[in-house]
């Protein structure tokens, strides 16, 4: 192991790094090996194992000891169960992984939340592996960003994508399509698209415009088609214009193909959507692999990678990292600009 020298990083992050049978160690720790300043958060021997995975020097990898001081270094924040070789089996979640993933996501956000200019980036977890895991609670996990919401006591928290010329935030996320109409409130309009607002500015664009996509088609055709657009999605606009004020520019209830075609097309440098699939497809159609998961109303910074755990490549060695490079990227860009 190496050791720390110089002065301390003043921007970390704090990675957990996922479902251990999934793609999550090796693209964190490939990652981790070409950006400075990183914390992983994860069991050390699995860790040292997805190193030798992807050729990154076992002497880079140091124990966490709350500094962040050489730019050399790999700091790990070993936590959760002790994990035997079945419970890594590529694929195959036991109840121990999925124990572990959950444990390296409270340990990771605790991390962040103890000290200034840290963010949080989250490799990519198996959401039913948590479920199943027997811990208090995880039965209800949804995702992170619903899970983070709870853990940060925040009044609310909004899924974002960012990927370049395109930017979007969601109304409502991890939830049947069935239940999303009655889902859809005016506050939850203005919070998503309050929160969509408050990320562009953040990243840097001046007066940013903003559509908000109708929930259906042809923006409901004069409630022909529904009133979700009427009941929810207007009042909602109104008042997160009222809230952002001349900072930012907002249009709709549009249809989701006019909204989305128009900002990839410059028209718009963000787009709120209803549901998950009608940001999320757009999304990955135009920057899968290149975008980058932002929960916003968090007190913390939290970004994540846009991809699944892959299990038909994991423990391969062939796992692109480039997303979870954005990922910390992001996550350092927006912490330094608070």
């Amino acid at each position: 192991m190496v050791r720390p020298r110089g002065a301390a990083n003043p921007y970390s992050l704090i990675v957990s790094v996922g479902c251990p049978c999934g793609i999550g160690p090796e693209v964190a720790v490939r990652a981790a090996a070409k950006v400075p300043g990183c914390v992983l958060v994860g069991d050390f021997d699995m860790l040292l194992e997805a190193a030798e995975l992807v050729s990154v020097p076992r002497l880079r990898f140091v124990a966490f000891n709350g500094q962040v001081a050489d730019p050399r270094a790999i700091y790990v924040h070993s936590v959760g169960p002790k994990l035997l070789k079945r419970d890594r089996k590529p694929g195959k979640p036991t109840a121990a992984s999925g124990a572990a993933q959950l444990a390296y996501i409270d340990e990771a956000y605790r991390l962040t939340k103890a000290a200034a200019r840290r963010a949080l980036v989250t490799g990519p977890v198996s959401k039913a592996a948590i479920a199943h895991s027997g811990v208090k609670g995880a039965e209800h996990f949804l995702g992170h960003t619903e899970w983070l919401r709870d853990l940060d006591g925040a009044k609310s928290s909004v899924m974002c994508f960012a990927a370049g010329p395109l930017v979007t935030s969601l109304v409502t996320t991890h939830l049947p399509i069935a239940k999303v109409p009655r889902a859809l409130t005016a506050k939850g309009v203005s919070d998503a698209t309050f929160a969509l607002g408050e990320l562009l500015l953040a990243l840097g664009k001046r007066h940013p415009k903003i559509a908000v996509c109708s929930l259906n088609p042809h923006a409901g055709e004069s409630e022909l088609l529904g009133q979700e657009e009427r009941r929810a999605i207007a009042p909602g606009v109104a008042a997160a214009a009222r809230r952002l004020g001349r900072r930012v520019s907002l249009s709709g209830p549009l249809g989701a193909e006019t909204a989305f075609r128009k900002a990839v097309a410059g028209a718009f440098q963000g787009v709120v959507a209803m549901y998950h699939d009608q940001a999320t497809i757009p999304m990955k159609l135009v920057a899968f692999g290149d975008a980058v998961n932002v929960t916003m109303g968090l007190s913390i910074v939290r970004t994540s990678v846009d991809h699944g755990t892959a299990y038909d490549i994991a423990w391969t060695g062939v796992a692109d990292a480039a997303g979870m490079r954005s990922a910390m990227d992001l996550g350092r860009r927006l912490v330094s600009s608070r």
